[in-house]
């Protein structure tokens, strides 16, 4: 069964076994250790490089977004001045209309009868 030998060789066994397995443990704990930690390295530059692109996509963002406010605003105020362009005009235009009518009371009221007859005539087809 069981030799002296065999038992005492075991037992010199014993301690090199829970030293080496001690050994495989913290070998094992700093491979872990390291994995973890280049791991987080490379989660981290991951995110600033993310972080990097969403700030340069919210700057373009934002610069189109004033851009386009500015656009905007020079297109209003073109309008705006085309409107008040028009609108002066057009109250040239009745005051011409105006002056004309009180100075050449008769010729007014033939071309106004001749347009509407005109204007009638096209109507009709």
């Amino acid at each position: 069964m069981n030799k002296p030998a065999d038992i005492a060789s075991s037992t010199v066994d014993r301690p090199n076994a829970a030293v080496r397995i001690e050994e495989g443990a913290e070998r094992v704990k700093q491979a872990t250790s390291h994995a973890v930690a280049s791991t987080k390295e490379a989660v981290d530059r991951a995110a600033d490089r993310v972080e990097e692109g969403l700030h340069r996509a919210t700057d373009k963002a934002a610069g189109a977004a004033t851009h386009a406010t500015e656009k905007a605003t020079e297109y209003g105020e073109r309008g705006r001045e085309a409107y008040d362009h028009a609108r002066d005009r057009a109250e040239d235009w009745v005051d011409q209309a105006r002056d004309y009518v009180r100075e050449k009371p008769l010729q007014s009221m033939a071309i106004a009868l001749g347009a509407g007859w005109l204007l009638g005539r096209l109507l009709r087809r």
